[in-house]
C-alpha cells in the first residue's frame, strides 16, 4: 500500500533548483532512505514534505490526497512529523517539555510520553533536566520523540547521524524496527550510506536533485552506489 506518492517534484531553494523532477513512492511500513552528498537535495526533499520549502511544481499525495500546497501546520494533523537536522530542540525548556510540544496537534495512535520512555529508557529519570544539558546523542532522541508524540503516518528524519559518535547512531537506529512496527513509516535522510543500508527496506540515492539509483540495499552493489553518490557515469570517467 503506497502512502506517500511524489510525482515530478521541482522545489527551489533560493535560485538553485535543488529538488529537480523528482517522483517516488514510499510504502505503508518501511524504512525508506534517501542517501546523497552534501547539496544533493535531500533536505531540501524532507522540507518539502513538511511543507517548510513549498514545490515549484509536480505533486505530493499522501494516501491518496494532494497535500502539495497544505500549510506545515496543517501537515502534523495530517500525519506528518519531521526531526529536523540539528534537532531545534527548546534549550530552555525540559526533557519532558520538550517531548509535550509534539503532542500539541496530535492524533490519535500509540505513542504517549510513557511509550517515548519505554523507547528511550534514561528519559524518564531525566524528564525535568533542560534540553540544553543533553548530549547530542540524548537530544536527537528526545527530537525523535517530540515527532513521535504527533502520532505521525509518516516520521521524516533529516540527517540523523550527523555530529553523532557511531555508537549513539546504531543505538538510535536500533529504536527504528519498533517505531515501524507501532504502525509508522519512516523516511530518512543520511550521509552516512552504510548505515542507511543496514537499516532501510529500499534507498533512493540523489544527485543534484534528481534520483539517480534506486533499489533494496541487498540488490545493489557498493560499486553502484559510490559512482550514484558522486555522479561518476562510468568506470574512469567524471
Amino acid at each position: 500500500m503506497t502512502l506517500l506518492s511524489i510525482r515530478d517534484l521541482t522545489v527551489h531553494h533560493g535560485q538553485l533548483r535543488a529538488v529537480d523532477g523528482l517522483s517516488l513512492d514510499v510504502d505503508e511500513g518501511e524504512v525508506l532512505a534517501i542517501i546523497g552528498a552534501n547539496g544533493a537535495g535531500k533536505s531540501t526533499l524532507l522540507r518539502a514534505l513538511a511543507g517548510l520549502n513549498p514545490p515549484t511544481s509536480g505533486t505530493v499525495h499522501l494516501r491518496g490526497r494532494d497535500i502539495t500546497r497544505l500549510p506545515a501546520h496543517q501537515r502534523v494533523p495530517a500525519g506528518i512529523a519531521l526531526v529536523p537536522e540539528g534537532r531545534r530542540l527548546f534549550p530552555s525548556l525540559t526533557v519532558e517539555e520538550n517531548l509535550l510540544v509534539g503532542a500539541y496537534r496530535k492524533r490519535t495512535g500509540p505513542w504517549t510520553v510513557a511509550a517515548v520512555h519505554e523507547l528511550f529508557p534514561w528519559m524518564a529519570e531525566r524528564r525535568d533536566q533542560n534540553a540544553a544539558q543533553l548530549s547530542g546523542g540524548e537530544q536527537q532522541a528526545v527530537a525523535i520523540g517530540r515527532a513521535l508524540l504527533s502520532n505521525p503516518e509518516l516520521l521524516l528524519v533529516d540527517e540523523l547521524s550527523l555530529g553523532l559518535a557511531p555508537v549513539v547512531v546504531r543505538r538510535i537506529y536500533e529504536t527504528l524496527p519498533r517505531i515501524v512496527g507501532a504502525g509508522t513509516t519512516a523516511l530518512i535522510v543520511e550521509q552516512d550510506v552504510t548505515q542507511a543500508m543496514r537499516v532501510a527496506d529500499r534507498v533512493h540515492c540523489l544527485l543534484e536533485g534528481r534520483s539517480v539509483l534506486r533499489g533494496r540495499p541487498g540488490d545493489l552493489t557498493a560499486e553502484q552506489v559510490e559512482h550514484a553518490y558522486f555522479g561518476i557515469a562510468q568506470e574512469g570517467s567524471h
